[in-house]
């Protein structure tokens, strides 16, 4: 991880803190009230660990021109894993069915960073026209100058789009939005790509920011709407569990995928070993006191059971029913089907619809049994017997 900073970070980040400091903390439990209106519906009851959703890998991704994709062929021998498009993120979430999303994040404080990847350059395209990549703020794409195509450039604009979305629908169950924090590629910047600045403590307090200036804390659901007074985030998540559906309706949350360490660091430092003050759940481990949500990303073999054991103990879970191409192009549903038995509350696919991987010869697609909705009960924490009859989200 690189500690120099670039020009115009500083002033950036200022101004990020300030937006922070005037955001309005929740307590430290949420309040009990249903947004849907539905104080009664025995669903409400549930807590956020009691669900089960599918959601989407890498949400924003959106496959670069065919001029480029010869270009990728020539430098990355994996380059068709890259070649899968999704549909924009209201459309998931509405039309999709979608409930939980992936957004991969680089830092640009002075703007216009990511402007023109070199792959358009070798390919001899112009720069891309939409103004918000010259606009400060966090880019979203996979790899800069690279695979960089988006469905929402920012974000800032991402995130928009979902408060869009959240507003015109307040009874949604919560939405998790799992951010990977993202750096440049060294071989790129070496042939005169972007140097993306270093993820820091500053630059994670402008991310808290700037989520925080679409997402209000009385939009979301924090470590601090999870932690009780006197204890650490897993000693709350373990003693008392997460908050139910009746107080979480129509909120997001933000998880960490990066289990690096200095970075986490970074971002616990300050006495914030639990996560105080913090927008974002980091990917941790059982005995941390920032131990509420983790990632495991496979869920076949001996980590089916892993997974399940983790959720019995209460925390919220995020595993994948498929990895670009292989489920696709064979059509296997057996990653699929372990995910789903393992109890974790976030399953992500590349294919949560039919039709998306008839281009690589099946009919794969990876989507809740037996006509669930958008949300089920937890097979493994809600026994079925006592799962609410009726639809979970109105």
């Amino acid at each position: 991880m690189r500690t120099t900073t670039r020009s115009g970070f500083r002033r950036w980040a200022a101004v990020a803190t300030a937006l922070a400091a005037v955001a309005t903390l929740t307590s430290a439990t949420l309040a009990p009230s249903s947004p849907s209106g539905q104080a009664h519906d025995p669903a409400d009851r549930l807590r956020l660990t009691q669900l089960q959703a599918m959601a989407t890998h890498n949400s924003y991704h959106r496959e670069v021109s065919f001029a480029e994709q010869k270009l990728m062929s020539e430098h990355d021998p994996n380059f068709r894993t890259l070649l899968y498009s999704h549909a924009s993120l209201p459309v998931q979430l509405s039309r999709q069915q979608v409930r939980g999303i992936e957004l991969d994040v680089f830092p640009d404080p002075d703007g216009g960073l990511y402007a023109d990847p070199l792959i358009r350059k070798d390919a001899g395209l112009p720069p891309p026209a939409d103004p918000e990549l010259r606009r400060r703020g966090f880019k979203v794409q996979h790899w800069a100058d690279f695979d960089y195509r988006s469905n929402c450039v920012s974000l800032r604009s991402c995130l928009r789009q979902v408060r869009k979305w959240s507003e015109r629908r307040p009874g949604h169950v919560p939405v998790p939005v799992l951010l990977e924090l993202k750096e440049t590629d060294p071989e790129l910047e070496e042939r005169g790509g972007a140097v993306s600045p270093p993820w820091d403590t500053e630059m994670l307090d402008a991310l808290d920011a700037e989520i925080r200036s679409v997402f209000p804390d009385e939009a979301t659901v924090t470590a601090d709407d999870v932690r009780r007074p006197g204890q650490t985030l897993e000693e709350s998540v373990r003693e008392h569990g997460w908050p139910r559906l009746s107080a979480a309706r129509g909120k997001v949350m933000f998880l960490m995928d990066n289990d690096d360490q200095e970075l986490q660091d970074a971002y616990r430092a300050g006495g914030r070993e639990s996560l105080q003050g913090r927008v974002l759940f980091t990917d941790s481990e059982p005995g941390r006191p920032d131990a509420a949500f983790m990632k495991v990303n496979d869920p076949t073999g001996a980590n089916k059971a892993v997974i399940q054991d983790l959720v019995r103990k209460g925390y919220f879970v995020r595993t994948r029913s498929d990895v670009p191409l292989d489920q696709a192009s064979s059509g296997d549903t057996g990653m699929l089907e372990d995910a789903l038995a393992s109890g974790a509350q976030m399953i992500s696919t590349d294919f949560p619809v039919p039709g998306l991987a008839a281009r690589y010869g099946s009919d794969y697609v990876a989507e809740l049994p037996g006509g669930s909705g958008p949300v089920r009960c937890n097979p493994v924490s809600v026994p079925s017997a006592k799962c609410p009859g009726g639809p979970i989200e109105p």
